[in-house]
């Protein structure tokens, strides 16, 4: 019988595992600057110089980015899941914007189901941070941008994606981020204008959700989310049949 020689495993291997997994959690994120390769040395207790190898390994996948005397960088494009012009279309493009909320039902359900069971303290105190800005957008709602107001709701999902502690999910979560921020800003403006009551129904919705996550109520967090999502659906069909209306009046008068 012949036994294949074992392979002693290379110190840089156990760094890219390290890295790779820092980067799949969400603790390095897309464009993030590493620590200089000393303090990233001292802080993992390796040497410099397997320090430098692990990089070069992931620099050759594609997960890090070397900038000549400018350091180390997660890739820009890592987790994009979209490109600007197709952003634009999608953005545009009213059959597109419904999918995207029927995509935003199912995938939102699941990360505040699974955010409500998981979060950490650390999660519940940055998603209190990106609820209470949200919610100074909607008190200073004449003072503030539909785009400001639109990042802030777009961040706010996005902390419960990083709650859920779901690799798959926060990814998603993070690759659609313009994409959330250009509906959100596409959505409100027509909802505001449909119906008087929409800001105070956001408003109670998203305090809801953010309770039921804090709180720990999973099943309740995954209903929260749902009907905040059906709630933007319909106010937005109702929408989109007033211009077909308003559209066939003016053609009517030609």
């Amino acid at each position: 019988m012949v036994f294949d020689q074992v392979r002693q495993r290379r110190l840089s291997d156990d760094i890219v595992e390290r890295l790779e997994g820092m980067i799949l959690e969400g603790t390095l994120t897309a464009g993030e600057r590493l620590p200089a390769e000393r303090v990233l040395a001292e802080q993992f207790g390796v040497s410099r110089p397997s320090l430098r190898e692990a990089i070069q390994k992931l620099v050759a996948k594609g997960m890090l980015v070397s900038r000549q005397g400018g350091g180390n960088y997660v890739a820009e494009s890592l987790g994009t899941t979209f490109s600007d012009p197709l952003l634009q279309l999608l953005e545009s493009n009213p059959e597109a914007q419904r999918d995207l909320l029927e995509f935003r039902h199912t995938l939102e359900a699941s990360c505040a189901y699974y955010a409500a069971m998981r979060a950490t303290d650390v999660d519940r105190e940055r998603l209190k941070a990106a609820f209470d800005t949200l919610q100074d957008c909607y008190t200073r709602h004449d003072e503030v941008s539909r785009a400001e107001e639109g990042a802030a709701d777009a961040r706010f999902h996005l902390a419960i994606a990083e709650a859920s502690h779901n690799a798959v999910l926060l990814h998603t979560i993070r690759g659609l981020f313009d994409l959330l921020k250009r509906n959100v800003v596409t959505n409100i403006g027509g909802m505001y204008k449909q119906r008087t009551e929409t800001r105070d129904m956001l408003i109670s919705q998203h305090r809801d959700l953010y309770l039921a996550i804090v709180e720990g109520r999973a099943q309740d967090a995954r209903e929260v989310s749902s009907r905040h999502i059906l709630y933007v659906q319909e106010v937005l069909e109702e929408v989109r049949q007033e211009v077909q209306r308003v559209a066939r009046a003016e053609r009517r008068k030609r």
